[in-house]
Parts: C-alpha cells; sequence; structure tokens
C-alpha cells in the first residue's frame, strides 16, 4: 500500500516536470520568436535600432517569461522537496522496532543460510561461510546434492543435455509419478538440436529410439516433431520455428530444478529467500503498530501472536487457516471452524458462546438465519 502512495509521489513529480518542461519551451519560442521578428525588421529597415529595440522590449515584457515560470517552477519545486520525504518514510526506517527478544537457535540459522547459498549454486561462498561459522557442517550435505543440479545446469548453457538426460533417466518412474513430462521435453530438446545440424536421418534415429515409451501420452507432440523432419534445411523457416526459441531451453532448465528439489524433498524457492521476502511484506504495518504503541513496547515482547493483521500475497499462503470473523483468532484443534446451515463459517468456540453451549438458537452475525448448534458441521480445509 505505501509503495503505491510512493508511486503516486512520483508520477506528481513526473507530472509537475513535464508541466514545467512545457511551460519553458513555450515561453523560450515565444522569446526567440519576437527576437527573430526584431531581427528581420531591423535588417529590412534602414531606420535606427532604438525603435525597434524599444519596441522588442516592450513584447518582451507583455510575454513576461519569469511570471509564467514561476508558477510552474514553483509547483515542481514542493513535489520534489516531498518526494525525497517519501522516500525516507517508505525505506529509511528503524526497523528494530519491530523486534522481538526471541533466542535463535544460531546453529540452525546457519545451516539455513549455507544452505541457501549451496541452492543458489554459489558454493565458495558456501564453504567459506561454514568454514568461519563452524557449526553449520549439517549443511554440507545439500552442497554435493546441488551441485549435481549446478553440473546439469551449466552443460545445458553450453547445450549439452547428456547429464540432464541421464538424471532424467535414472529417475523417470519418480518423474512419471509426479506427473512431469521432463524426460520427454529434454529428447525434445535434443532431437531439435540434432535437426538444426541437418541431419534428417539421425534426428530421426534419435526419436525411432527415444519417442517410443511416451507415444501412449503424448503422441500429438511426437506427430508435431515429426513434422519437423520435412524442414531439416530450413526450419527457422518453417510453420516449426517457434522449436528454435531459447525460451524453451529456458523452461526445461526451469522443470528441471523444480522436479530436482521435488525428488529431494525440497521446496523450489530458497526458504531463507520466501522468509525474507514474506518478511518485507509483513513489516510494514508492524512498525505503523509500533508507531501507534510506542510506550508500551513491553507488552509487544510479551505477545505470542502478531497484534495486526498482516495480509500476505498468494505466493506465502502455503496451509489453509481460518480466523473466526468474530473473535480474530485462528482456529486450532480445540476451536475448529464449522459451518452453519446458512454457509456462513465461524469458530467452535464461538458458536458455543453464542449458543450458550447449544442451549438456544441465534442469528448468524453475518445474516438474518437462525442457527442451531446441532446443525453446525466441522469443517476441513
Amino acid at each position: 500500500m505505501e509503495l503505491h502512495s510512493l508511486k503516486d509521489s512520483f508520477d506528481r513529480v513526473a507530472k509537475k516536470r513535464k508541466v514545467s518542461y512545457s511551460k519553458t519551451h513555450e515561453v523560450t519560442d515565444l522569446i526567440v520568436q519576437e527576437i527573430n521578428k526584431a531581427i528581420k525588421v531591423m535588417q529590412s529597415s534602414t531606420l535606427e535600432y532604438k525603435s525597434e529595440l524599444a519596441e522588442l522590449k516592450k513584447k518582451l515584457q507583455e510575454v513576461s517569461p519569469l511570471n509564467q515560470l514561476e508558477g510552474a517552477q514553483k509547483e515542481l519545486n514542493i513535489a520534489l522537496i516531498k518526494y525525497p520525504k517519501a522516500l525516507e518514510k517508505v525505506f529509511n526506517r528503524d526497523i528494530s522496532k519491530a523486534y522481538q527478544n526471541i533466542e535463535f537457535d544460531s546453529p540452525i540459522v546457519n545451516q539455513i543460510i549455507a544452505s541457501h547459498f549451496y541452492r543458489q549454486g554459489l558454493f565458495e561462498v558456501g564453504d567459506c561461510f561454514i568454514a568461519e561459522a563452524q557449526d553449520a557442517e549439517a549443511a554440507v550435505a545439500m552442497r554435493s546434492l546441488f551441485q549435481e543440479l549446478y553440473q546439469m545446469l551449466e552443460a545445458m548453457k553450453s547445450q549439452n543435455l547428456e547429464p540432464a538426460l541421464k538424471w532424467a533417466a535414472a529417475n523417470s518412474n519418480k518423474l512419471k509419478e509426479n506427473g512431469s513430462d521432463l524426460q520427454l521435453r529434454i529428447h525434445h530438446l535434443q532431437f531439435v538440436k540434432i535437426l538444426q545440424k541437418g541431419s534428417r536421418d539421425e534426428a530421426l534415429k534419435y526419436a525411432r529410439t527415444n519417442f517410443a515409451s511416451f507415444a501412449g501420452n503424448h503422441i500429438a507432440e511426437i506427430q508435431k516433431l515429426m513434422g519437423c523432419l520435412l524442414y531439416s534445411d530450413r526450419l527457422h523457416e518453417s510453420p516449426y520455428a517457434h522449436l528454435l526459441s531459447p525460451t524453451n531451453w529456458d523452461t526445461v532448465t526451469d522443470e528441471l530444478t523444480r522436479q530436482f528439489c521435488n525428488l529431494l524433498g525440497q521446496s523450489y524457492e530458497s526458504p531463507l529467500s520466501a522468509t525474507i521476502a514474506a518478511g518485507i511484506q509483513g513489516l510494514p504495518p508492524l512498525l505503523k503498530f509500533m508507531t501507534v504503541m510506542a510506550g508500551k513496547k513491553h507488552e509487544w515482547q510479551s505477545m505470542k501472536q502478531l497484534p495486526v493483521p498482516v495480509e500476505l500475497d498468494k505466493e506465502f499462503q502455503f496451509h489453509s487457516v481460518f480466523v473466526c470473523p468474530v473473535t480474530k483468532e485462528q482456529s486450532t484443534d480445540d476451536n475448529l471452524p464449522m459451518l452453519m446451515s446458512c454457509g456462513h463459517v465461524l469458530c467452535k468456540q464461538s458458536i458455543n458462546k453464542m449458543s450458550k453451549n447449544g442451549s438456544k438458537t441465534f442469528k448468524c452475525p453475518y445474516c438474518p438465519t437462525d442457527i442451531d448448534l446441532t446443525q453446525c458441521r466441522q469443517l476441513i480445509f
């Protein structure tokens, strides 16, 4: 939300600058126009220049360039003064205000950081970090695992698919269980690569050897690839030219990384990256809360739950949760979400309280329906 206000501030500066720029050009053009007129008159006249210069001075006074420019420039200056303040408000914050005195398990944190470096292919940085941290040796196992992945990715940068093909063949059953067609897509790239060299017979031989096992579920895609054989010598000018796009390699590289992490039981995104990104989104409302609660820091330190709602993007919503709209508390095993006969949902404790433990009916907080506790059912996400 604050980034939107920052964008609005920037847009105001840009708009004021545009107005000032246009006004400056407009006034400048008028001045140049009057001067050129005066020059032409003086060049065609034998009279003294004093009268013409006096006339020019009079017309320039009528144009009043300074008066016309001052207003637009003043508005631009005001917008320019406000914008750095908006920047400072959004980016230059004392985030320590939202800090809680929580003891972290240093070895675990160091392992997460070291694992992050290995996941990113920064093996030397990870090794250096482990050597200095001295308590993240458990992350070394991640090194060998992700080193295999990055060897395949480095080979693919040189359009060498052999390491990726070997890995996909060794894990073909697991890939099928995951519903991934990664192996076929790698064969697809290799087939097009061979055909690109103009070797139609070799490409046909490769297709017969490697595509047969995929014909059951991917016959349409294989047939399309066979159509490429008709254009082996001019594939870039054919209806199949899109198969030569570098984005095809990028897509397979992304799928290889995703499936590799999946088979390791690891998330595709680095947990540390996801945590920091989610923290960046959640920090502004916490800082705003701490500004309001400036004199009650001890209460913040003792809180077990976030004191204000923190809305995160869907990419950070990994598990389905329910917050009771009455108590504003998250459901638990002892306080399950309950579906009422009207279709609205409340937590069990709220329903029990409103119904006096089932001794009477009550009205739904969102509609006029009378609710009977016996008709409420546990809602499973």
